[in-house]
């Protein structure tokens, strides 16, 4: 799956006087895999390089017309290999996440039950983007069998689990 760098312009928070390190972080978590970010702010975030490497990053930075900066981070090395649902070659097709989910704190069952219970409430052709601790490999079976489709894989760093559902038919089997 190819995609299009993130675009994070954090220039109204720094020029509002916030710190816009949440945000980058939230950012960085909610990007699919292998999918890079660019940021834009006014002065070159030199700290923020060191934090980035250490998440599994790489970046390109460079000085715009304003004396502003824009900064491409992204993934470094092999992403591991996106696992796909059955049937599914294709996910270019799939639409942008219209909900996401950070279950990286939760122990199991808990983010199983969560996605579920989520994509319960979607519309079909819905996409959910979530994040786990781990594979979710007891999450799969149930998918297939409400009928909704899934891909994923580990970030860069090898330590958060990100999937997508796209919501689909069958949802009738309500209940974890």
């Amino acid at each position: 799956m190819s995609q299009d760098p993130y675009e994070l312009d954090v220039r109204p928070l720094l020029r509002s006087g916030s710190d816009p390190f949440q945000a980058i972080m939230n950012a960085v978590d909610g990007l699919a895999p292998g999918q890079a970010l660019k940021l834009i702010a006014t002065f070159r975030p030199v700290p923020l390089f060191s934090v980035m490497a250490g998440r599994g990053f790489t970046h390109q930075d460079r000085p715009l017309d304003n004396g502003d900066w824009e900064v491409l981070f992204t993934p470094e090395g092999d992403v591991d290999e996106i696992r796909l649902s059955a049937g599914e070659t294709d996910l270019d097709t799939w639409p942008d996440p219209s909900r996401q989910l950070d279950l990286t704190e939760l122990d199991p069952p808990e983010p199983m039950v969560r996605i579920l219970a989520t994509v319960e409430k979607m519309a079909e052709g819905e996409v959910l983007f979530a994040l786990l601790a781990r594979e979710p490999l007891f999450l799969y079976p149930e998918l297939a069998k409400r009928g909704h489709k899934w891909a994923g894989n580990f970030d860069a760093a090898g330590e958060t689990y990100r999937i997508l559902i796209r919501v689909g038919r069958g949802r009738s089997h309500v209940g974890v």
